[in-house]
């Protein structure tokens, strides 16, 4: 959630935040109202307690009449007292329930507009020009079948469409994947993690899923349990209702984990093979920083994300995504699409999202920094990065390295993970 006093104070930067978003800009002044009446319900109640207070030490000291009044005086202040905490009561769980719909301000940066209106920042690779090389490039799912890596068949049969099955060198591909991506986090300082995939809905509401992406969320309704679409949320809520010492920033985790997606509103779009799938595996990394540190941070993660895109021999580009396409936790984000050869464009494989303190004030993480008594707790910034959504990057690489005889030349920096092997070869018929 945002911060209240940035609400107060610049009311018209969060209206504006809410305009890019696309989202309700009334929201703001309903929010702005609630939070009046919690603050002057929450003074009434205080001054109508010490009125009590006080009348309590009078009473057994008066007499007569003025002991009379004064009782008569402390049940009508009993009955205004119990009202004005009813009231307070009221007004906070509004104020509440309105900070937590309203999304993180947007950075000032951001480029405003909808899914189109992204900022190219950069381009790296070239795509691969297969009509100079003479030969028609089969897509993944053609390649999947002949490298016997990928069943879609079989898994419709048992689960229904948008599942796969990894078969043969396609598990041992995912695998590869998952243990150089975890490899290179953790050479990078990250704490590697396995994560839950169930979590609790405080988890889930805390790291900003149950708002505009709750539609595309799994709930498990007799356990009241959410399946994780990403060990983002695992990950922000590890350290929930904690303090943390500003000498152990930054706290950086890599966490591997299935994800479940209800992909609500993509039908008719990526039918055809693993693109856009119901179950996938990710490797996700996750910062807990200073908020002063965040930018810095998020361009780290950026340039892990752009270190493994790169080792993986993937043409790529980089955008800052627009503003109506952000996702309610995040002030910014920046997406790597890689060139996907059958599709003839750019498909995002990572992203990046700097939240703020957004997440953290949702889920009480704070820090602690300053000296001697000037040590206080505040809100810490959180950020995440994909460096690998496993199908994604499977039909990137598929498609990018393959072979006129249906082969793939393996990625040099999962060789070590495939036996040394080199090539992902046909399957004999």
């Amino acid at each position: 959630m945002i911060d209240l006093r940035l609400l107060r104070e610049d009311p018209d930067r969060v209206r504006a935040s809410q305009r890019a978003r696309g989202e309700d800009v009334g929201l703001v002044d309903a929010l702005l109202s609630a939070d009046e009446r919690r603050r002057s319900s929450s003074s009434r109640f205080d001054e109508l307690r010490a009125e009590q207070k006080q009348l309590g030490k009078l009473i057994p000291r008066a007499q007569g009449e003025e002991k009379q009044e004064l009782l008569r005086r402390t049940g009508e202040l009993s009955a205004a007292v119990k009202a004005a905490d009813a009231a307070q009561d009221e007004a906070a769980a509004e104020t509440q329930a309105l900070l937590l719909r309203l999304a993180n301000v947007v950075h000032p940066e951001v480029p405003v507009g909808g899914e189109d209106d992204f900022t190219l920042l950069e381009t790296v690779g070239t795509p691969r020009d297969f009509a100079a090389e003479g030969f028609e490039p089969r897509d993944h799912l053609e390649l999947g079948r002949i490298l016997g890596a990928i069943d879609t068949e079989r898994a419709a049969k048992v689960s229904g469409s948008r599942f796969y099955y990894l078969t043969g060198v396609g598990a041992l591909l995912e695998l590869a994947l998952v243990n150089a991506a975890i490899a290179q986090a953790t050479a990078a300082g990250f704490t590697p993690m396995l994560t839950p995939a169930l979590v609790k809905p405080r988890a889930m509401e805390g790291t900003g899923f149950l708002g505009q992406a709750a539609e595309d969320v799994y709930y498990l309704e007799r356990d009241d349990f959410y399946l994780v679409g990403t060990s983002e949320v695992t990950l922000a809520a590890y350290h929930m209702d904690e303090i943390i010492e500003a000498d152990r920033l930054p706290l950086r985790y890599a966490g591997f984990s299935p994800c479940f997606r209800r992909e609500a509103g993509s039908h008719g779009k990526d039918t055809r093979g693993i693109i856009r799938v119901h179950q996938f595996d990710k490797v996700e990394m996750f910062s807990y920083v200073a908020p002063e540190d965040a930018e810095a941070e998020h361009a780290r993660l950026l340039d892990w994300e752009k270190q493994w895109l790169s080792a993986l021999g993937l043409a790529y580009r980089v955008i800052d995504v627009a503003s109506g396409d952000l996702g309610a936790s995040a002030a910014r984000k920046y997406d790597c699409e890689a060139w996907i050869p059958t599709q003839g464009k750019y498909r995002e494989l990572t992203s990046t999202s700097n939240c703020g303190e957004f997440q953290a004030r949702r889920l009480s993480v704070r820090m602690r920094d300053g000296q001697g008594q000037k040590k206080a707790a505040r809100p810490l910034a959180t950020l995440n990065g994909t460096l690998c959504a496993v199908p994604r990057t499977i039909v990137a690489i598929l498609e990018t390295h393959q072979q006129p005889d249906g082969s793939v030349a393996v990625p040099e920096v999962l060789r070590p993970y495939l036996g040394g092997r080199e090539l992902l070869e046909p399957v004999a018929k």
